[in-house]
């Protein structure tokens, strides 16, 4: 199996697979107000509680396909800012690209840099045709940088379990 570096380097920022040590960062993450309008309440509201979630979604991602989200900080030493990595749903062939920032890092061009080195790592080293993303019809940051990472509308989807539906965009990761 082809699996992403477990850390890379950008200008600005240092991605690394998360650890059980970043529960409190997907705490935070999950329980952003921003996060929740936009991609929706996980109802996890305690440490113990990110770290099942974690243990059961982010940490088994890494074990079953060789990637997901990547732990973002500035280059050399620092607070972590957000995540941004690769997720696999079950009714899409292809993973998506998901990324989220704490509220004193937006703005600032890091979700972008981000995207672009996972986009890189997607092509590069898991060898993927294409890539996809999920994002609220509302949520019109987000989708300024999936159009400036080259991603295209292809519709819109329902996750299961959700009341509304989602737009999806994709990128060709062929030359």
């Amino acid at each position: 199996m082809n699996t992403m570096d477990r850390s890379v380097l950008t200008e600005r920022l240092e991605l690394r697979w998360l650890t059980e040590e970043d529960a409190g960062l997907m705490l935070a993450i999950w329980n952003d107000p921003c996060f929740v309008r936009h991609v929706g309440d996980r109802e996890i509201h305690t440490p113990a509680a990110a770290l099942a979630a974690m243990r059961e979604g982010i940490l088994a991602l890494y074990r079953s396909h060789g990637y997901g989200p990547y732990r973002i900080a500035p280059r050399g030493s620092g607070p972590a800012m957000g995540i941004c990595g690769l997720f696999k749903r079950d009714q899409f062939e292809h993973p998506d690209i998901g990324y989220s920032l704490l509220p004193d890092y937006r703005g600032q061009g890091f979700a972008l840099e981000a995207a672009r080195a996972v986009t890189s790592q997607a092509k590069d080293r898991l060898g993927l045709d294409r890539l996809n993303a999920i994002v609220a019809p509302t949520n019109g940051a987000s989708i300024r940088l999936l159009e400036k990472l080259g991603m295209k509308r292809q519709g819109s989807v329902r996750i299961p379990g959700e009341d509304e539906d989602i737009a999806l965009y994709s990128l060709s990761l062929r030359q």
